[in-house]
């Protein structure tokens, strides 16, 4: 346990950002879960378009540092290749 101060505050602060940075994670998955169930249906126009906000919601949760950059342009990459392939 924490005997200083400053050490509780980081504990608590520490718990909030992971909370954070958990939904975001999980809402990230769900938007790339729907891109990719549109992928299975050979829906063109509707991955495109999910996959639109997928990627915004990628790239946003890299910037806040929720994945790294690279698995973030890796995975919008790998998507863009599925969507151009139907």
């Amino acid at each position: 346990m924490a005997n200083h101060k400053s050490a509780k505050t980081r504990i608590i602060h520490n718990q909030k950002r992971a909370q954070i940075n958990g939904a975001r994670r999980s809402r990230v998955r769900t938007f790339v879960k729907k891109v990719l169930a549109l992928i299975a249906e050979n829906n063109k126009e509707g991955a495109a378009a999910a996959f639109k906000t997928a990627e915004s919601e990628m790239m946003r949760a890299a910037q806040k540092g929720v994945f790294k950059k690279n698995t973030a342009s890796r995975t919008v990459s790998r998507l863009a290749q599925k969507i151009k392939a139907l």
